[in-house]
């Protein structure tokens, strides 16, 4: 019955049985103007709280519309408690690594200020859309908050005691990427501006007791491949991968 449909959408709207949900404009425009789907049809809903569920399109209009819960299609699945804690870049890569980090499994992202960030300003609504669209079309049932933009002297100023910080440094290429003896637990992945960390950064860093200096490897990376890199080492090692 749910492979009957093809298209998911994120709503903020309670789930379950019987429920019905409004839609939008946009998402009418969508469902009716752009995907030509009609009264009867069915569609996979999901709010990050309640799994994921069937539903009928049960009115369909140019302005709006209303879709009604069938049955349950998938658990709620929530991911790790991990953050995923970057230094923004040019526009189209910085979409990239949000789009990345909610695919692959990130409970919160937060874009970080550094000494050497450069990159234009941050639309914090924007890269939210994209992490809804990324949940929409990987079949994920959580979409992961993304944070306003945060200075990261403020950030490791109060930085939360119970959350191990992976810390991933360009001066450590070639050494062993190695998290040996690290536990479960809340954590955050730490990636920098493309022209690295300053000294003082490095120092600040250095000083949050929960702090590990990872490798990524022998090769420099991009800070959007790095990303990529470490959440798959985080996972692999510590996350729901294993």
């Amino acid at each position: 019955m749910g492979s009957e449909a093809k298209i998911r959408l994120f709503v903020e709207h309670p789930l379950g049985a019987g429920q019905t949900v409004p839609l939008s404009r946009d998402q009418a425009h969508y469902l009716f103007g752009v995907m030509r789907q009609t009264e009867g049809g069915r569609v996979k809903l999901f709010n990050g709280r309640a799994g994921e569920w069937l539903a009928e399109i049960s009115r369909a209009g140019k302005r709006g519309g209303e879709l009604t819960c069938l049955e349950q299609s998938a658990p709620q699945l929530a991911p790790p408690d991990l953050w995923l804690l970057f230094a923004p870049i040019k526009k189209a890569r910085t979409d990239f690594i949000v789009e990345k980090a909610a695919e692959m499994g990130a409970a919160r992202i937060v874009p970080v200020q550094t000494e050497f960030t450069n990159s234009e300003r941050i639309r914090r609504d924007r890269l939210q859309a994209h992490a809804v669209e990324a949940a929409e079309q990987c079949g994920g049932t959580y979409v992961p908050e993304v944070a306003d933009l945060v200075r990261l002297d403020r950030l490791l100023a109060d930085w939360p005691e119970a959350r191990q910080l992976m810390f991933c440094d360009e001066t450590r290429v070639g050494a062993r990427a190695d998290l040996a003896g690290a536990g479960p637990g809340p954590w955050a992945i730490l990636i920098g501006p493309e022209g690295g960390f300053s000294e003082a950064e490095r120092a600040r860093i250095a000083g949050v007791p929960q702090a590990r200096g990872v490798s990524l490897g022998p090769r420099i990376l991009r800070a959007d491949t790095a990303a990529v890199a470490a959440m798959t080492l985080w996972q692999t090692v510590l996350g729901d991968w294993q």
